[in-house]
């Protein structure tokens, strides 16, 4: 089968396509022939080298966390009926970017009938993590939110829930295509934080208040800049970092101010867990209370290109790396 393989650490070249056996089921396992793999800005970081503060990988190894498609071949112990089941699972110990990948049984989900392959993947770790990041704040009708990096797949999602809530959500992002997107999920305003005084803006669109609420998937100078209009008594959360580091925050300041900063920790789950919140977030995409925005897809020999993208903040919404074309629907 066809793998995506990070041979060093570096630049989205050492991305190489590379041939390896086709993986077989173990007892408690399946082998899933893979229909899309959700790309993640943390896939980026950690070819790059830079997440080793973060998670113990070296190369050679295939990225990715997670995939969506078709149950094929079973192991011992596991019911013939999970064979044909579309499944989204997460993929911690292999990778995923490759045809196919073996997983333990009790990591499946099944994906509604009224979703897609790709619907689940693009909500696989990004439905679930902005599920776990607004249980975390008091968010309501009329709460003044600011989210930034609101172009983004998560982005885009906490927009959706927010706004349901009745909230007042600012996004931020860069460039007219993402404030666009973030204009059509039902934000009061979209602000440009190229502009010097983009906070301003921010707060111009709340009528002067300080939104109480902060989720911040940027970090470096726009989380830190974010924090700083930050209402007393908010919330921050300090769980993104598409600027290559999380926001400095002043700790300090933040007792001051009495603000609660929560971090990527706070939405770190058990298998369990994790599960549990994306069968509940693939039930409301089923209901059509959220959508994903799928902004670009890839073929999976072309996954060195879609890293490029990511990198270069050209894409609205999620990117997919799609496989077998036959798999999934």
């Amino acid at each position: 089968m066809r793998t995506i393989e990070v041979t060093r650490f570096g630049g989205p070249e050492v991305l190489k396509l590379r041939e390896r056996p086709d993986p077989v089921a173990g007892p408690g396992q399946v082998v899933v022939d893979v229909a899309a793999i959700p790309l993640l800005w943390l896939d980026t970081a950690l070819r790059s080298g830079k997440g080793r503060d973060w998670f113990a990988v070296e190369p050679p190894y295939v990225p990715g966390n997670g995939v969506a498609g078709t149950v094929s071949t079973i192991g011992a112990g596991v019911e013939a009926d999970w064979i044909g089941l579309d499944v989204v699972t997460d993929t911690r110990e292999t990778g995923s970017y490759a045809e196919r990948v073996a997983v333990p049984v009790d990591g499946l989900v099944l994906i509604p009938d009224a979703l897609t392959t790709l619907t689940a993947a693009a909500l696989l770790t990004d439905g679930r993590t902005a599920l776990g990041i607004l249980d975390g704040v008091s968010v309501n009708a009329g709460t003044p939110v600011l989210i930034t990096g609101a172009g983004g797949g998560m982005g885009l999602l906490l927009v959706q829930l927010a706004t349901a809530r009745g909230a007042r959500v600012v996004g931020a992002a860069r460039g007219e295509p993402k404030l666009e997107a973030v204009r059509a999920q039902g934000a009061v305003a979209a602000i440009d934080y190229s502009d010097p005084d983009w906070t301003d803006s921010v707060l111009a669109a709340l009528g002067g208040a300080r939104p109480a609420v902060v989720l911040d998937g940027v970090g470096g100078e726009i989380g830190q800049a974010a924090f700083a209009i930050t209402a007393e008594g908010g919330v921050f959360s300090a769980h993104g970092a598409a600027s290559g580091d999380f926001a400095p925050l002043d700790q300090d300041a933040s007792r001051e101010r009495s603000i609660t900063v929560r971090g990527i920790s706070d939405v770190q789950f058990s298998p369990e867990e994790g599960n549990r919140r994306l069968r509940d977030v693939l039930a409301k995409a089923a209901a059509g209370t959220i959508a994903p925005v799928i902004g670009r897809t890839y073929p999976l020999e072309d996954a060195a290109e879609a890293h490029r993208r990511i990198e270069a903040r050209e894409i609205v919404g999620k990117s997919l790396l799609l496989v077998n074309a036959e798999a999934g629907r």
